[in-house]
């Protein structure tokens, strides 16, 4: 047999994903380089590592055993790889960080810079909704955890990154009447709500609750960007953050609806468990964010500061 890291690689993905199309999207290969390679270490193997019905990929036991066999090899030559970089001196292992969904557009600005300087970290980021954030941070499964309501009930250490503003927002449909809108115009309004758990949705029924208004709930989705659809399409109206919202808002897809009482503000904090033992790469990266993080607001968020 003659197979290579690339194809146990690749065999690996599309088992975890049973698709090779997501698997090429997180690979950053064309579907055909997938299915191309696939076959190739198929062909190596009398026993179908898996099977096509319809559609969908169904992984046969024995591929389950080459896959768990994939994932053991895969770890232990990207284990030499950071032995390697550690003698070199250089920073290498893995850092995760667990994160709400609207922080994905947050985030990635101030990792940016520090993954490109130290090429052996492998950054590991669960993107999720607050309770999933919480816990994995609780259960210490994670290095850091970015979150805009800070979890009372957990020793922390943080780092406050930047205001998030959350505003009502309406779709081009709405006809803006240049004033704050009223209460009473407000309950006919029909509301798309983030699932339970979200912090989005939380602030939401916080300042409704806070305004005594009487309204209902249209639907409920569980991501933003399908939340953010929605409200494009004219489905409804909904109480949103401002980083999520950039381009619609631009574009003129999305509007702020002035109204009394907005927007809510809250911070986007980086959290770690006072009690944890901080990795090497871990401590560098707090460096890192602490001392570059006014460039890093300067360079990328100063289009925020128009919606005071």
């Amino acid at each position: 047999m003659h197979y290579t890291l690339h194809q146990l690689e690749i065999f690996l993905k599309v088992s975890q994903l049973k698709s090779v199309t997501k698997a090429s999207e997180e690979l950053f290969l064309t579907q055909p380089a997938v299915s191309i390679q696939l076959k190739k270490f198929q062909d190596q193997f009398e026993i179908p590592l898996f099977e096509v019905v319809g559609r969908k990929i169904y992984i046969t036991e024995f591929g389950e055993e080459i896959a768990l066999a994939a994932e053991k090899i895969l770890s232990e030559v990207n284990a030499i790889n950071y032995k390697a970089l550690s003698f070199r001196g250089e920073l290498s292992g893995k850092l995760k960080i667990a994160i709400v969904s609207t922080a994905k557009y947050v985030i990635p600005y101030f990792l940016t810079d520090f993954m490109s300087k130290h090429n052996g970290v492998a950054l590991n980021m669960d993107v999720t909704n607050k309770s999933e954030v919480v816990k994995s941070l609780e259960e210490n499964r994670v290095d850091f955890a970015m979150v805009s309501v800070i979890p009372e009930h957990l020793k922390l250490d943080r780092i406050e990154l930047m205001e998030n503003k959350l505003y009502l927002v309406g779709g081009k449909q709405f006809k803006s009447i240049n004033k704050k809108l009223s209460k009473t115009k407000f309950e006919k309004l029909p509301l798309i709500y983030r699932e339970e758990g979200s912090a989005t949705r939380k602030q939401m029924e916080y300042f409704i609750a806070s305004q005594n208004i009487s309204t209902y709930k249209k639907m409920e989705l569980k991501s933003n960007e399908a939340l953010k659809q929605a409200v494009v399409a004219g489905l409804g109206y909904s109480i949103m953050p401002l980083i999520g919202i950039k381009n619609e808002l631009n574009n003129g897809d999305l509007q702020i609806i002035p109204m009394k009482g907005l927007p809510m503000t809250t911070n986007w904090n980086l959290i770690w468990l006072k009690s944890k033992n901080l990795s090497t790469i871990a401590k560098h990266l707090v460096d890192h964010i602490n001392d570059n993080k006014s460039q890093i607001m300067k360079n990328h968020f100063n289009w925020f500061n128009k919606y005071d």
